[in-house]
């Protein structure tokens, strides 16, 4: 199939007109075909999956131990609130890409003067190696558990997963997407062997998702649950999913962009429930295993996975972890290098060969990633973790306010600009993101 590139041009409300898009070699390249519409909903079925990755990532593993070592299922109900947020968000780039032809780093380079532009890039580069350092360690931290592989040479192994997408993505965009998906299901099998083995309070579960004011009133609490939130909203995925959209060819006259935006939320929204799924049942384990027994210091993933055999009474809990973690890690990576190819080629236009830019930009951030992993050791993997998300949370604004800002802008947006209820609920969980962020890197300098 032939596929149709934006013509570049200046446009209405926008400084700069649009330029080559990001992953060029796989834009617009599924078709979306059929007269049904159960048909041409399939066809959108995939990036919401990708992105719901990173809602899992190993930062997400450390923060939903520790608040279920700590507080049982109390923070069930910060892990839905971080998920309704995240689903509302995702909703935004789906609409920014379909609405304006552009991912978000786009936006900021053909919206913003160049300074502007220059130092969001920067700030989404920062965010990218963070987000690497946490997946990398994920990934290394599993491999070293199943297979004895010592942790700097995890780290070198998952600086290879660059080659992995190239291979894919020649096959064609549904392999990267239906690997991922593959090995999301691995993950919900593990965990749902473990809680079963587990046998939580089910009761004490249902009443987890119910919000309490002992959240706000009990600091450790409110600390352990801005960090759930940190985690979870991570800015690395509005570039992701914002570009990854794109790879559908949904047609440019209006009737086919509502029609793509209503899949493509369905999509996300669906993947983000399944993200949920796992997050819960994170800390539905650790509820059920580590504080029922009063160990309610675990947050460390080596120490949590040394204490479920004996705790559950199997083998097959902690092997059933280091794969899920694992699989976890390599996915995370995949979608993190996406990620980053987006961000840098979206803000800087570079042309180069496809491959070429999928090594710079996987170099840009494993090179530091690995270095500070290495320099940290074995020890250091729970203090990198909290690390990493500490500054993906100082990151966050630089993302969330110009995707709230691009997308009310009838100017930039057209006939799908966000009407006033969406444009109103976004901003409230900008501004409630912004704030506890600040509260909680607040906490970690004066606390």
């Amino acid at each position: 199939m032939e596929r149709i590139l934006p013509r570049a041009g200046t446009e209405t409300g926008w400084l700069r007109g649009r330029g080559e898009p990001s992953l060029v070699d796989v834009f617009r390249s599924i078709r979306v075909e059929g007269s049904g519409t159960f048909r041409r909903a399939l066809a959108f079925v995939g990036p919401g999956y990708l992105v719901a990755v990173g809602y899992m990532d190993p930062g997400n593993w450390a923060t939903s131990i520790a608040g279920g070592a700590q507080f049982g299922y109390t923070l069930l109900s910060i892990a839905l609130m971080s998920n309704v947020m995240a689903i509302i968000l995702q909703s935004l780039c789906a609409r920014l890409a379909i609405g304006s032809g552009r991912d978000l780093a786009q936006a900021c380079r053909d919206a913003f003067p160049k300074p502007v532009a220059w130092a969001l890039w920067l700030f989404a580069e920062i965010a990218i190696i963070a987000t690497d350092i946490a997946e990398v360690v994920g990934t290394a931290i599993g491999l070293n558990l199943l297979f004895g592989i010592p942790l700097e040479l995890g780290v070198i192994i998952t600086a290879t997963d660059v080659f992995l997408i190239l291979w894919m993505q020649r096959l064609g965009f549904r392999w990267v997407e239906a690997f991922v998906i593959s090995l999301l299901a691995v993950i919900f099998i593990c965990f749902f062997i473990q809680i079963a083995m587990a046998n939580p309070d089910w009761r004490g579960v249902i009443l987890g998702f119910a919000p309490t004011v002992e959240i706000v009133r009990n600091p450790q609490m409110l600390y352990l649950a801005l960090g759930i939130i940190g985690a979870t909203v991570m800015p690395h995925n509005l570039y992701l999913h914002s570009g990854i959209v794109q790879t559908r060819a949904f047609g440019d006259t209006l009737p086919q962009k509502r029609e793509a935006l209503k899949f493509a939320t369905i999509d996300s929204t669906a993947a983000l429930m399944f993200a949920l799924l796992i997050n819960a049942s994170l800390l539905i384990l650790a509820a059920a295993t580590f504080h029922k027994t009063g160990r309610v210091g675990v947050s460390d993933l080596g120490d949590a996975h040394a204490m479920l055999a004996p705790l559950l009474g199997s083998l097959l809990a902690p092997k059933l972890f280091a794969i899920a973690l694992l699989c976890c890690g390599l996915n995370s990576t995949v979608t993190a290098t996406m990620a980053g190819q987006i961000v840098m080629e979206g803000f800087l236009h570079i042309r180069l060969p496809a491959w070429v830019r999928r090594l710079i930009t996987r170099m840009v951030a494993i090179v530091p990633a690995a270095a500070v992993t290495i320099y940290y050791g074995q020890s250091g993997t729970g203090v990198l973790l909290i690390l990493s998300q500490v500054v993906l949370a100082f990151q966050l604004p630089f993302a969330i306010v110009p995707l709230v800002m691009f997308t009310r802008d009838r100017a930039k947006m057209g006939a799908l600009v966000s009407p006033t209820w969406l444009t109103a609920c976004s901003a409230v969980i900008a501004l409630i993101i912004i704030a506890l962020n600040v509260k909680l890197l607040h906490d970690l300098a004066f606390g």
